[in-house]
């Protein structure tokens, strides 16, 4: 989820699919056919650099050009698409909010030593042969208390890739732990907002969802922590198990104490509390800078000859601590605000597209096909999976691709027979978790920038998100717990 459940989020569900009667299913694909082979060219063609730093964010734009060419030819009006346009980017302005104080807040939380430390405690604390497996407990349990996995990345995610990376672990398998266990977290929680959307637009209640959602969420799970067991016996961090000359070098730069870990349990207290996200976080944020000016006086002054620029610097752009080790100094870095300037940019190019998508119908026309191909009880199951895949990739939204088929699917599962909580599982297990396999999708774009791993990087090590699907098709194909309506 992007941010703790506080009911304004859920009004998604009233989302309005837009039809058009003049569109034709091919002519529906073809914007999205074309932003797959631009994606494509430019990752296996021109490393990414197409069309400089920002081609993610111009082929973006490029296919919603061609979309609103499909719609203008099928009689979709430019200010239909407009305001389905404006209607996506006020959907993502609080994400965006979000990002913003996640990029200050990571920039203030190094330089009061708040990161230094919880890496300096971390070091001493998790050895290789269990950080992965660890990882992933720790992010579930701080997900399935707060109910975000948003939070959970930019608090103790962060950390753990720190701790992870001066082990000598690679980052894409420290994100990918990371991001199973704050998934499982976040389709668990009662607090999330994704828990508690997913069973409304199915039609069943909050609890039912979550002890129904257990029966293939729990073996991922296990497959998931079983995997990273393994993994961290086959990792060489041959010289960096010794930990004592990095922990010499955090020591000589920060002023580590365990008072600098009141902050962040303040963040998490007030999210427990359900307070705004923002509010949590601009908390965060002036708390981490009072405790700079107590804390890391002479961090400060080696910044900036003044103290409040220093902070101020930090906040809003790259701060870097030079240590006396090399790798510490690469990770004891943060961009601010303005690292947090290619996502955004990324979120309001995907918005673009996806709006026009739904504007000229071509969403509510791909779902409606997939729904016509649903014969038996099993492809019923396979094409809510892949609707749910589908508008993660076109609408690039997670709430798109829960409220959608959700809506699309309900009556097909009541007409075959089955409870609606099987639906509601189906959308968790496949809209949810899948969401941040997707570069260009709001949720893979906020965590591959705020873990600063690539969602290339970390896609094959978030186990729990790919074989979530997966395992809800096992259950379907060999009909385990699915279950029937009570005859009336």
């Amino acid at each position: 989820m992007q941010e703790t459940n506080n009911g304004s989020e859920i009004k998604i569900q009233d989302q309005k699919l837009q039809q058009n009667k003049e569109l034709n299913i091919w002519e529906a694909l073809i914007p999205v056919v074309v932003l797959m082979l631009l994606l494509a060219y430019n990752i296996f063609f021109k490393d990414g650099a197409w069309l400089g730093d920002y081609s993610n964010q111009y082929i973006l734009l490029m296919g919603g050009l061609v979309a609103s060419i499909v719609g203008f030819l099928n009689k979709t009006t430019i200010k239909k698409m407009y305001l389905e346009v404006w209607e996506n980017w006020k959907s993502v302005f609080v994400p965006i909010l979000i990002l913003l104080l996640v990029g200050a807040l990571a920039g203030t939380w190094l330089i009061s030593g708040i990161i230094p430390a919880m890496v300096y405690y971390g070091l001493q604390v998790l050895s290789p042969a269990i950080f992965l497996p660890a990882s992933v407990i720790i992010a579930a349990i701080i997900s399935i208390a707060t109910g975000s996995s948003w939070t959970t990345s930019a608090t103790v995610g962060i950390a753990l890739v720190g701790i992870g990376t001066a082990l000598g672990i690679p980052t894409g398998m420290i994100a990918g732990a990371v991001i199973s266990g704050a998934y499982f977290g976040d389709k668990m929680s009662p607090l999330s907002d994704t828990t508690n959307l997913a069973p409304a637009m199915a039609g069943t209640d909050l609890f039912t969802h979550i002890k129904y959602m257990a029966y293939t969420t729990v073996p991922t799970i296990i497959v998931t922590l079983i995997v990273f067991t393994i993994l961290s016996f086959t990792i060489d961090t041959s010289g960096n198990s010794d930990v004592t000359s990095l922990l010499s070098s955090i020591d000589k730069s920060f002023n580590i104490t365990p008072w600098l870990f009141i902050v962040p349990l303040v963040v998490v207290a007030l999210i427990l509390l359900k307070t705004k996200p923002l509010i949590a976080l601009g908390t965060g944020i002036v708390l981490a800078a009072i405790f700079a000016f107590i804390f890391q006086t002479d961090v400060l002054i080696s910044l900036s000859d003044s103290k409040f620029q220093s902070v101020v610097n930090a906040v809003l752009f790259d701060t870097q601590i030079t240590t006396d080790n090399d790798k510490l100094t690469e990770l004891f870095s943060a961009g601010g605000m303005n690292g947090m300037k290619w996502t955004i940019l990324l979120i309001i190019c995907a918005m673009v597209f996806g709006g026009i998508m739904d504007g000229i119908g071509a969403l509510a026309k791909i779902t409606k096909e997939l729904l016509s191909l649903a014969k038996s009880t099993f492809s019923l199951f396979l094409t809510t999976v892949f609707g749910c895949l589908g508008l993660n990739i076109a609408a690039s939204d997670q709430y798109l691709a829960i409220v959608i088929p959700g809506k699309m699917f309900k009556d097909a599962f009541s007409d075959k027979g089955l409870a609606p909580e099987n639906l509601s599982r189906t959308l968790e297990d496949s809209g949810t978790v899948t969401s941040v396999l997707i570069p260009w999708n709001t949720c893979g774009a906020y965590q591959s920038t705020v873990l600063g791993v690539g969602v290339g990087e970390y896609f094959l090590f978030a186990i729990f998100n790919w074989l979530s699907p997966i395992m809800t098709l096992i259950f379907a194909a060999f009909r385990i717990k699915i279950r029937q309506l009570a005859s009336k």
